[in-house]
């Protein structure tokens, strides 16, 4: 990781209330991917790692039991509790949380959206293993990931915070902990959504 947890949180404190304003449109065709992908079920609890502002978790809350959201940012986390306090949702609870610590025990669905690239690989891996010890039948992964040799002159991600894998380390990492690798969609050379998914 290139910054510290602490590093990171503040400056996600910093664009808490303006995040949902300014998001490019491979953002939000990941986040439209995550969501259908995910797919709960009316009994399933949902674990949305890196919740940030809520923008996965909050339009899952309607179609699962419970969605616990999980991130660093007490900024974000403010922003994700006042809109699921606006919509209604009673069955939305957001905490802190990291990838090493969910601070949850198990979960039906896992999700994650464009956070765990601030990961180093070896943290990557560590965390697929975290959420397999969950318990999952589904993990859905949106992120900044690369799909070939990324373009220096037109990187998708700050390399000074940033540090995307390729879509080959993390389809060994999921592998590695049990999952199968079911659905692998492309938004951008250098932003995927990979669906990985267990037996029960």
């Amino acid at each position: 990781m290139k910054k510290s947890h602490e590093e990171h949180a503040a400056r996600f404190d910093e664009k808490a209330e303006e995040y949902d304003d300014d998001k490019r449109e491979e953002y939000r065709a990941a986040v439209s991917l995550v969501v259908e992908y995910a797919d709960p079920g009316p009994g399933d609890v949902v674990l949305d790692l890196g919740c940030g502002t809520g923008a996965i978790g909050l339009r899952l809350a309607a179609d699962a039991a419970r969605v616990l959201g999980r991130d660093i940012s007490e900024g974000m986390m403010a922003e994700a509790r006042r809109k699921a306090e606006e919509r209604g949702l009673e069955n939305v609870t957001v905490g802190e949380g990291t990838f090493r610590e969910p601070n949850v025990k198990r979960a039906d669905v896992v999700v994650s959206n464009f956070a765990m690239h601030h990961l180093s690989d070896a943290e990557k891996r560590e965390a697929i293993e975290v959420i397999a010890d969950l318990d999952p039948l589904r993990f859905v992964l949106g992120d900044v990931m690369f799909f070939g040799e990324p373009d220096p002159a037109e990187p998708f991600y700050s390399p000074e915070v940033d540090d995307p894998a390729t879509v080959g380390v993390l389809a060994d990492a999921l592998t590695a902990a049990g999952f199968s690798l079911t659905a692998v969609e492309m938004v951008h050379e250098q932003v995927g959504v990979l669906v990985a998914e267990r037996t029960p």
